[in-house]
């Protein structure tokens, strides 16, 4: 959710019942960012929300934007690309709670001994930088010797399928992409367009654009390329990932149109307790 989700959709999606959360470097300065938490404990009231931080060196930003964090007491974190105590120590000194995203049994069992509460498991499927893993197989091992709080990211985009990420043994679903063709959403009008049209079949998983594996929407690959001739996957110059070169999961498919991001809220939570309903019969 890299320069898509800011203020007014975290606003959205924790005011109608879910628990929003931002990349702190959406917040294009520190002092934004500052801004922003403000704005998001006043108008939300005490209803939760969370910050994703990336605490790899690559971030110039972690600890300032980790003492804004610790300052306005934001409930959750969800931190990635490196379980660091020191920055789950900072999270646990107000009482927040921290979540690590993990991709392998290998990472999962150094963010829990790092100290953090809880996983995102980031499956097969996912926008972004994707895991390769069934989440039957990702959610099952880390169950062997984890118990605590663990979300499920991969291609959710029904309440069904939050109930079904439940029967697995996961606690909650993790949803990105479908809230990228919202109202309150940063995405562009042309990205929020091409989600409209886009199916699972046009998500591509390249290590060509980062340098790592992530998942993009062809057609926006399409549009960055260089002529024909001059090599497979080849980008221009102008090209630029997350900003021109767009990203989404599988659950692709879902997004017909834009919306509030309050009615996709309701419409899980609807779905969801109709799905528990039909299990129980």
């Amino acid at each position: 959710m890299f320069l898509v989700s800011s203020v007014e959709l975290v606003v959205a999606t924790s005011g109608a019942g879910l628990c929003g959360t931002f990349p702190t470097l959406n917040a294009r300065t520190t002092e934004v960012l500052d801004q922003w938490l403000g704005e998001m404990g006043e108008r939300l009231a005490g209803k939760p929300f969370g910050a994703n931080l990336i605490v790899h060196k690559s971030n110039p930003r972690v600890a300032e934007d980790l003492a804004l964090l610790v300052k306005h007491r934001v409930p959750l974190v969800i931190t990635s690309l490196g379980a660091v105590p020191d920055v789950i120590e900072a999270v646990h000194s107000y009482g927040g709670m921290v979540l690590h995203d993990v991709i392998s049994i290998r990472h999962a069992r150094k963010a829990i001994g790092a100290g953090a509460d809880g996983l995102v498991a980031v499956c097969a499927g996912a926008g972004g930088h994707s895991g390769s893993l069934s989440p039957f197989a990702l959610t099952a091992e880390i169950r062997e010797f984890f118990d605590g709080p663990l979300a499920l990211s991969g291609a959710i985009t029904e309440g069904r399928h939050i109930a079904a990420a439940r029967m697995m043994g996961a606690d909650f679903g993790y949803i990105g992409s479908h809230f990228i063709a919202t109202d309150e959403s940063m995405a562009s009008a042309e990205q929020k367009q091409m989600m409209a049209g886009a199916h699972a079949a046009d998500i591509v998983l390249t290590d060509k654009v980062t340098g790592v594996a992530a998942n993009f929407m062809r057609q926006s690959l399409e549009a960055a390329m260089l002529p024909e001739g001059h090599g497979e996957m080849e980008l221009t110059g102008e090209a630029k990932a997350w900003k021109t070169i767009w990203s989404a999961g599988h659950g692709v498919g879902a997004t017909h149109g834009i919306r509030p991001a309050a009615d996709i809220c309701q419409e899980l939570i609807l779905e969801y307790h109709q799905a528990l309903k039909g299990i129980a019969t």
